[in-house]
């Protein structure tokens, strides 16, 4: 292959590959066995969870859901100033799958050794929320199956917790309700299809 053809070859590979690189949203993520099917890996890093730290997959995938709807490189809003004109800044470092701020998951990273972890990386962020759920119910006794308590903790943090920070936040308690709701609705969701899942694609081919 001469020069011309080789850099050619290069220009049309560029786009394909920084294309392949986005992970777009499932389709229907308001049923957790359409989620787990369309992604299939992702059911593979939410078992590798739920057996590192005794999570029950639900819980931090109704978490997850009401963080980043499952967005990759979600982000919060800008900060603006002079009068709300000009954008400076983030609300927060908070990033990724998990929305996990920067300080946080530095913390898990340095715990776990897992210094390659990436917040746009779905397993990684799913291993990070096993650790904090699982830190969750040592520090503060919350269990792990208690999504509404552990998302107050998750959003406040375990020392805003324990100062009641969420109580002057009606709107968070609100929104706690609503994520419990919805892990109960996945765990009836995930019942129907978890043995399934767990077989994998190839032995799914002859079921």
């Amino acid at each position: 292959m001469n020069t011309f053809f080789k850099k050619y070859f290069l220009l049309l590979s560029v786009p394909f590959i920084f294309t392949s690189c986005v992970t777009t949203p499932p389709k229907n993520i308001d049923n957790i066995c359409d989620i787990f099917y369309d992604k299939s890996d992702w059911f593979d890093s939410a078992s590798d969870m739920k057996e590192k730290w005794g999570v029950p997959i639900h819980v931090p995938m109704a978490m997850m859901y009401q963080e980043s709807s499952f967005k990759a490189t979600a982000r919060p809003g800008k900060k603006y100033v002079f009068f709300g004109l000009i954008p400076w800044g983030r609300l927060s470092t908070a990033y990724g799958y998990s929305q996990a701020k920067t300080p946080t998951w530095e913390d898990y990273m340095r715990e776990t050794n897992n210094s390659w972890a990436s917040r746009t990386d779905f397993h990684d962020a799913m291993d990070f929320m096993g650790w904090f759920i699982s830190k969750t119910h040592k520090m503060n006794g919350i269990s792990k199956w208690d999504a509404q308590l552990q998302y107050l903790n998750y959003h406040e943090g375990w020392g805003g917790y324990r100062r009641g920070s969420q109580h002057k936040k009606q709107w968070l308690k609100n929104v706690a309700v609503k994520v419990k709701s919805r892990s109960l609705r996945y765990a009836q969701q995930l019942k129907t299809c978890e043995e399934d899942l767990s077989k994998g694609w190839f032995w799914g081919l002859f079921s």
